[in-house]
């Protein structure tokens, strides 16, 4: 089945399950905590001649004739910036441009020396996923193509497609189920694509807050059932025997869509690694629904996930048994939200994704341990 199939098939019995009508948007709270994300910054910007010719060069060009800065790095890490091109075959590229700064501003004040190494380490894993792996990546899992990287003393410089030029020029704030499904296909068909692959040069265990590279965020857990059992929660997550590549920072905020909002591509690739393909969809679906939403759809998203799932398995040629998976990933979704909520408590009490259906996930899981 093709991504733009899903419109004329299963939409209408989906949404019906869901209790929605045609086009409904949902709410996103990312938007109250990631506000980078939300409009480009347009001032121009001055690339050296040095950088001027590698952005050339990469894109087959013979001139920029415009910059705009679309977005700020988190904690002052660099700039992406899209440049407008003349003389060649593409309109634009997007440029990456990481500069290690001597002072580091984070916005919740985690600005640690052992911060800082693992933003060094999340840089040199994406340069490593861009050199080794994103060409593995089929049209059902769209990814940028990279078309020059370059590591200098201080600094990474990543040349790229830009996506918007190709036809994935929207950003979401708020979702229709179209969307949410598209997100949904994009991720089984990246956990389907690396299913059972070692993530060499990669984090060996994907996501951003995964507990061996959190322990300024361990220690400011408040003591309690959580804290004794984070270790107990990893090892969960880590013993599945269904391990895949997971994108470790799969937010609503990473995805851009096609017009229509079947096709989705997916950016950011900082936290790839290996996992249990939970962490994604529990992270994205809590990026994209609110307590209420996310308790009501629970089932029918992970319904959905795994009719996804298998569909690009079969697609895929792996030889996995697909009922053995899902009930292994099904039993994994809780711990798997409840691990990301473990993260919070110690990294932003007072985090809006510390709601009602968080808390009663964690109390039912620590209560089963």
């Amino acid at each position: 089945m093709g991504p733009g199939s899903y419109v004329s098939t299963l939409t209408e019995p989906w949404r019906s399950r869901l209790g929605l009508q045609a086009g409904r948007k949902r709410w996103a709270g990312w938007t109250f905590w990631a506000g980078r994300y939300s409009s480009p910054v347009t001032e121009p910007l001055h690339l050296d001649a040095e950088l001027e010719t590698l952005v050339l060069q990469a894109a087959g060009a013979k001139a920029i004739v415009g910059t705009q800065i679309v977005q700020s790095l988190w904690s002052g890490y660099g700039q992406i910036v899209r440049c407008h091109l003349d003389g060649g075959t593409r309109p634009a590229v997007i440029v990456k441009h990481v500069r290690f700064p001597d002072e580091r501003d984070h916005p919740y004040g985690w600005t640690s020396d052992l911060s800082h190494q693992r933003k060094l380490e999340s840089y040199r894993v994406e340069s490593t996923w861009y050199r080794h792996y994103a060409h593995r990546c089929a049209d059902a899992c769209r990814v940028p193509r990279c078309l020059s990287l370059e590591t200098r003393e201080g600094e990474v410089i990543m040349v790229m497609e830009d996506l918007d030029s190709s036809g994935f020029a929207g950003r979401r704030h708020d979702v229709t189920d179209e969307e949410l499904d598209a997100c949904l296909r994009w991720l089984a068909s990246f956990h389907a694509t690396f299913m059972g692959q070692s993530p060499e040069g990669l984090w060996p265990t994907g996501t951003y807050w995964h507990l061996a590279t959190r322990p300024d965020e361990f220690d400011a857990l408040a003591a309690g059932p959580l804290k004794s059992a984070a270790a107990t929660l990893d090892r969960r997550l880590a013993r599945s025997p269904f391990q895949t590549f997971v994108h470790g920072d799969a937010k609503l905020a990473n995805f851009c869509f096609s017009d229509d909002g079947s096709k989705t591509a997916a950016v950011d690739f900082q936290y790839v690694g290996g996992g249990c393909g939970m962490k994604d969809v529990a992270y994205f679906i809590s990026s994209c629904l609110d307590e209420d939403e996310s308790e009501r759809m629970e089932a029918v998203l992970l319904d959905r996930y795994f009719e996804l799932l298998a569909d690009a398995l079969r697609t895929s040629g792996k030889n996995v048994n697909v009922a053995e998976l899902e009930a292994d990933w099904r039993g994994l979704y809780p711990v798997a939200w409840t691990d990301f909520y473990r993260f919070l408590q110690g990294w932003s009490p007072g985090h809006w994704k510390l709601h009602r259906y968080s808390e009663r996930l964690a109390r039912e899981v620590l209560e089963a341990l």
